[in-house]
């Protein structure tokens, strides 16, 4: 079977040509270069029209069109007048050639693509581009969406900086040369909430901070040093939460230098794998397309002209992955000293005084960040760890004890509770997410937002609920923080206990409003926050 696949979410116009066995018979893109303000979702459209008759016809010279199987296009997430031309270029194309149409989603075609250029199996996957940022993975019949951006993708974060330094588009490259000769790191927002992130509040201070002086050089290698980090860090913490052995870096920014080589030094130190395609199928391109429309197609996916209308909101989590069957994977290989390894610290049992059980939680240093920002990272959570271990015990809330804490090497020695994992026993007993949300509105009601919440952060033991892990969390009486403390703790429910999902978050919500009286408000703010994460250039 070969197929011809469009792609044309947002910039580029890209088609491409391959085989059921992998053969890339032709590959082009052509981007659409915007003026200074940024894309203009009209211009980007007027460019498609323009640019696809002439690569498909390019496309046929190489390839007979009497020899095309399938006619496959990008259906979203994207830019709606983009993606309108690309459906109609794909439905014209279908039925002059007499052939079956599909429509893909554009950011699983990256990882498939992805993995058929590398060869590997089940990894977790970190996707980064100018309208995504993603840490995905498959679990159960679906591309699972871990973390992602709770503003702005990491791509268009580049480009908006890019712009207002004066260059060209898209910014990423001529920041990445910049940030070569850079050599002071500025003292910027670094924000994760979990396994998400948000980008707008670093790109805001480093626009600032170059209209107040600062180097283009130093500008630039601040953000990428701040923006990479946040990037590694919430890939480790997914990969620390789902235990696979490999790890793939796919989209237009995975061609970047540095957050390669920081992605891969992680992954090292995790006892993962560590794979990024060929440039050329890092950024948009229509043989991902065409690879992706192979597989749903052969997996027995069919689709009439009244199929392929555009989704412009066209979540990863959305679709029915039919064509991955019997995956094994790989898992990721801990030192047998620990008896966990979480994405920040290495965890082992030990006796205090010879007398207490114990974990020694030491947060070691991470080689893929600046070792100033790490040293700042590290022992400022151990120290807000410590704090509000004790502080939320004065709430009634079960944490364990604090024994030591050494900020000189962030290490903390605290009660070992001898219980089970949340994550392990919750499809069992339901109950349980109605008394965690009691505990979490205890915690917010009182101005502490946990910003790490997931049933991997909770041990069960005599029936109580012990609440772990504290160094992402914050005293705020903000309620949109409250709202993101849950938000951060949906997705974890949605990509790890998707069975029981509704009745989990139900009966969390049901205790969680015994304690929080506004919980209309922190719903609807939870609303608005999760809009922000659609599609936006």
């Amino acid at each position: 079977m070969i197929c011809l696949g469009l792609e044309g979410t947002a910039e580029k116009t890209g088609v491409g040509i391959i085989t059921d066995e992998g053969e890339i018979l032709f590959n082009k893109s052509v981007i659409y270069t915007p003026p200074k303000q940024g894309i203009n979702p009209r211009k980007a459209a007027d460019h498609h029209a323009e640019t696809f008759p002439k690569l498909i016809e390019e496309a046929f010279e190489v390839v007979d069109k009497k020899d095309i199987d399938l006619i496959a296009f990008s259906q979203g997430p994207g830019l709606g007048p983009s993606l309108r031309v690309t459906a109609t270029a794909a439905r014209a194309l279908a039925l002059s050639l007499n052939k079956p149409i599909i429509g893909v989603n554009h950011c699983i075609s990256h990882i498939e693509i992805g993995k058929l250029t590398t060869k590997c199996e089940d990894p977790l996957t970190l996707y980064v581009s100018g309208g995504n940022t993603q840490v995905i993975a498959y679990v159960s019949n679906k591309y699972r969406v871990f973390g992602e951006t709770l503003d702005i993708a990491v791509g268009n974060c580049l480009d908006q900086l890019a712009r207002h330094l004066s260059l060209p588009h898209p910014g990423g490259p001529y920041i990445e040369e910049l940030a070569k000769k850079g050599k002071k790191l500025l003292e910027l927002p670094y924000t994760v909430k979990g396994m998400d992130v948000a980008f707008s509040g670093l790109l805001t201070a480093c626009k600032n901070a170059y209209d107040s002086g600062e180097s283009k050089e130093d500008v630039c290698f601040s953000l990428q040093e701040y923006a990479f980090a946040m990037l590694t860090e919430i890939t480790e913490r997914a990969l620390s939460h789902t235990n696979k052995g490999e790890v793939l870096l796919v989209g237009g920014v995975a061609v970047n230098k540095r957050l390669q080589e920081m992605i891969k030094e992680m992954a090292k130190e995790q006892g993962a794998d560590f794979y990024i395609p060929p440039r050329e199928v890092c950024g948009d391109n229509g043989v991902m397309i065409a690879w992706l429309g192979i597989l749903e197609y052969k997996a027995g996916k069919r689709m009439n002209l009244e199929d392929t209308k555009i989704m412009p909101y066209y979540r990863t989590d959305m679709v029915d992955v039919v064509w991955i069957k019997n995956i094994k994977g790989k898992k990721r290989e801990l030192p047998k000293e620990l008896i966990g390894k979480g994405a920040e610290a290495n965890i082992r049992k030990e006796k205090y005084l010879d007398y207490y059980d114990v974990v020694i939680k030491e947060r070691i240093k991470k080689s893929y960040r600046h070792k100033d920002l790490d040293e700042r990272l590290r022992k400022g959570r151990t120290n807000r760890e410590a704090k509000l271990l004790a502080l939320v015990k004065d709430l009634d809330v079960k944490t364990p004890y604090v024994f030591d804490v050494d900020l000189e090497n962030k290490k903390m020695v605290i009660e070992y509770i001898k219980g089970k994992v949340l994550k392990d026993i919750i499809e069992k007993d339901i109950e349980l997410a109605y008394k965690l949300g009691k505990v979490i509105g205890t915690l917010h009601k009182n101005n502490i937002v946990h910003n790490d919440l997931t049933t991997s952060n909770v041990i069960v033991k005599d029936n109580q609920l012990y609440i772990i892990d504290f160094g992402l969390a914050k005293i705020t009486d903000i309620d949109e923080d409250k709202a993101i403390d849950l938000i951060v703790f949906k997705k974890a429910l949605q990509s790890t206990h998707y069975y029981r999902f509704e009745e989990i978050w139900d009966k969390f919500l049901k205790g969680y409003k015994e304690e929080i009286k506004n919980i209309d408000e922190i719903l609807k703010l939870m609303e608005d926050v999760e809009k922000r994460k659609r599609y936006v250039m």
